[in-house]
């Protein structure tokens, strides 16, 4: 582009000047070499003002693109980060976010799995990484609640250190029992009976367990807990009579359910779940009041400007609210929910507010 430029301003400087040098060749006075000596003065200053001009316009022209790309935080990669291994319910939500999010951002959006601690790990990462939007959170209740409650030295404040962009879906949880219990009231009462049921959770301080818990608390049933090391044992436990009943995600459990292996007493949510319309919620069957979910949603570090998180809320509520997107997840047990991020920050602040009390109230410990 200089170089385009160069021959104009040397023309301009050469074009007043030819008329100063002709006259002193021709022998003028003095007086006409000075008049003609300013004269290419102020042609000069005036080609210098265009050339300043033009640098300053070629350095915005080269500029503004790099500014643009830092305010949106387009200048590299995204990665969403996942507290738990491939194949979970976050896990499924982050790849489909990766994958239809990416073309509304024009930006690359990678899913990277940290399991460990409960999910502590993917979460200090996270809390420690760059507020600009291009490290972002997919976290459950056990991250933003239960954890909190549990841990006594939990390197992460939920409601300080991360900024809430959506609240995008619910993975409702269903309480499964023997074929030999019918019903809410019948658990309640066999409980009674035998002065005591056993239930089984996926591990001391689970969604699993403390629904369990607070099952007990507001109905007064005598249940007596068995922790196993996740589902996969859990489950078989309760095929094989072990225990009476369970809670327990959609996947893991609907296969036995449609054999006719276990029944479906209720879906601990408040509301029914798309997954199974006709199946009343636990509330409804005898617990009235009762609530168990577990919540996902997305969130940035804490001092992610405003800009950033709208232009990624908007993106990530547009894919949610997709028929295709939620087809697909309700398919997999998982009940999309979009919010606003003031919304699931008051989602966050209720579900501590509550799992703190519980936990209190339960004595739960995790070492």
């Amino acid at each position: 582009m200089m170089r385009d430029w160069a021959p104009a301003v040397n023309w301009a400087l050469v074009r007043h000047s030819e008329p100063a040098m002709s006259e002193r060749r021709a022998g003028r006075g003095s007086a006409d070499w000075r008049a003609a000596a300013t004269s290419c003065g102020r042609a000069a200053r005036l080609a210098a003002a265009r050339v300043a001009v033009l640098f300053a316009c070629v350095g915005l022209a080269l500029s503004a693109p790099s500014w643009a790309q830092s305010q949106a935080g387009t200048n590299r990669a995204i990665r969403i980060v996942v507290p738990y291994g491939a194949g979970g319910a976050p896990d499924v939500i982050a790849r489909v976010l990766s994958q239809k999010m990416s073309a509304d951002l024009a930006q690359q959006i990678v899913v990277d799995n940290r399991p460990g601690a409960g999910g502590i790990v993917a979460a200090e990462l996270v809390v420690h990484a760059p507020p600009d939007g291009n490290t972002l959170f997919i976290a459950d209740l056990g991250h933003m609640a239960i954890n909190p409650a549990t841990y006594p030295n939990l390197p992460y404040k939920p409601l300080t250190d991360f900024a809430p962009i959506s609240q995008l879906a619910y993975t409702p949880l269903f309480m499964a029992a023997t074929p030999s219990i019918n019903s809410v009231h019948e658990l309640i009462e066999q409980s009674h009976n035998a002065h005591g049921l056993h239930y089984g959770s996926s591990g001391n301080g689970s969604p699993h367990h403390l629904g369990m818990e607070l099952f007990k608390l507001m109905t007064g049933a005598e249940l007596i807990h068995i922790p196993y090391k996740g589902v996969a044992q859990s489950v078989p436990a309760l095929l094989a009579g072990d225990v009476s009943v369970i809670i327990v995600g959609f996947p893991s459990i609907i296969p036995h359910a449609r054999a006719g292996k276990v029944r479906l007493l209720g879906v601990t949510t408040a509301r029914r779940t798309p997954l199974m319309p006709e199946l009343a919620t636990v509330a409804e069957s005898g617990a009235s009041g009762y609530d168990i979910n577990v919540g996902v949603g997305l969130l940035a570090p804490a001092g992610t400007p405003r800009e950033v998180i709208k232009r990624l809320h908007d993106a990530a509520v547009k894919v949610i609210a997709e028929p295709e997107t939620a087809r697909y997840l309700i398919g997999l047990g998982i009940d999309p929910f979009g919010s606003t991020p003031e919304q699931y920050s008051e989602i966050l602040r209720t579900d501590l507010r509550k799992y703190d009390d519980l936990v209190r109230r339960v004595g739960v410990k995790v070492d």
